[in-house]
């Protein structure tokens, strides 16, 4: 069997540049020679944590790349194509699958956590699990179609219509995806919060329609002035940030719609006065989930390849930290260790 390339981790705190089998595209299945792949924050405690699954593994599922070999029975795809790859393998089978509420599957594989993923030369992948993307879209930005899928899918996860006022709480790339969803599907105006000025500016560009840096003095009344006092009708936390989750019960408006796409990583408890805002505006919360829908992978992944080409879907340089070759990825993983050092995603080249 012929070998490649791949970032393996071991254990905790070991992840080697080593010699793997290449995989084979089975009936069903492609080959992908892969580009880049980013590193999701879900990735670094599987590294340098205890949160890997099993050993030896190969991580990553933020990818693109060509398809090299189309397997058996695979009639959508050829090799030359490019794509993104599409990490979720739900089972097909169980209620939630039968309802296509994919991201609730029990019974799911995982690409680049539960299976070999893309930090490697090669990955093999179901034939729906490639994305083909238009040859004006970047690798770079095929990359990214994980991260802008997840926040359309939460975009959606409220009644979302046109024609309102939207908050945004959290300046990352999620937060600029949902800004943009927000503004392509038609929203009156979208504020995004963060506290770092760089962000914000990246907001300002991409087109918010304005920005509120939240450690300002006054910075709640500015934003409620915004909506003439109302509050806003959507308000999507992506922080995952305590202080941003409860400041969005405060942003939102009677009746509003309130969705946490962010993933919380400390205890989150409220005050009876914070919570009863709930009640007494009456505001539907609810959270999101990954990014699917049917048919599978979904629209979210389909709008995402569409949006990019018309380049509605802004892609700015700034959502890059650097790009490394797959041969330093442990140095990659090291850089995680010391908090604030990455300011954006780190991008895993796999032909360097």
């Amino acid at each position: 069997m012929s070998k490649m390339k791949a970032g393996v981790v071991y254990g905790m705190n070991d992840i080697r540049y080593d010699d793997i089998e290449k995989p084979q595209a089975g009936p069903g299945k492609v080959l992908i020679k892969v580009k880049y792949t980013g590193i999701c924050g879900s990735d670094v405690p599987r590294v340098n944590g205890d949160a890997c699954h099993f050993f030896p593994n190969v991580l990553g599922h933020e990818f693109s790349g060509t398809v090299e070999e189309a397997g058996e029975g695979v009639t959508s795809l050829k090799p030359g194509d490019r794509v993104a790859g599409v990490p979720l393998v739900p089972c097909m089978e169980c209620e939630d699958c039968q309802k296509g509420n994919y991201s609730l599957c029990k019974h799911y594989s995982f690409i680049g956590s539960r299976e070999f993923g893309s930090f490697a030369e090669y990955v093999v992948v179901p034939e729906k699990n490639a994305v083909k993307f238009d040859d004006s879209v970047s690798f770079e930005q095929g990359a990214f179609f994980e991260p802008a899928t997840v926040a359309l899918h939460g975009l959606q996860r409220c009644d979302y219509t046109g024609g309102k006022t939207v908050a945004v709480l959290g300046g990352g790339t999620i937060g600029m995806m949902t800004m943009q969803w927000a503004k392509i599907f038609g929203a009156r105006e979208v504020v995004v919060f963060d506290i770092v000025e760089e962000r914000l500016e990246l907001g300002r560009r991409l087109g918010a329609t304005a920005c509120i840096n939240t450690l300002e003095e006054g910075f709640m009344d500015k934003a409620m002035a915004l909506t003439g006092g109302r509050g806003f009708d959507y308000v999507y936390e992506t922080a995952g940030n305590t202080i941003t989750m409860k400041m969005a019960f405060k942003l939102a408006a009677n009746k509003a719609e309130v969705c946490f796409i962010g993933t919380p990583v400390k205890e989150l408890s409220f005050s009876v006065s914070e919570w009863e805002n709930m009640n007494r505006k009456e505001f539907k919360l609810t959270g999101s989930w990954m990014s699917y829908s049917a048919p599978f992978p979904g629209k979210e992944w389909e709008l995402a390849a569409h949006y990019f080409k018309t380049g509605d879907l802004k892609f700015d340089d700034s959502f890059i930290f650097c790009k490394m070759p797959l041969s330093r990825i442990a140095d990659a993983f090291e850089m995680y260790k010391t908090p604030g050092t990455v300011k954006g995603k780190i991008l895993i080249d796999s032909e360097k």
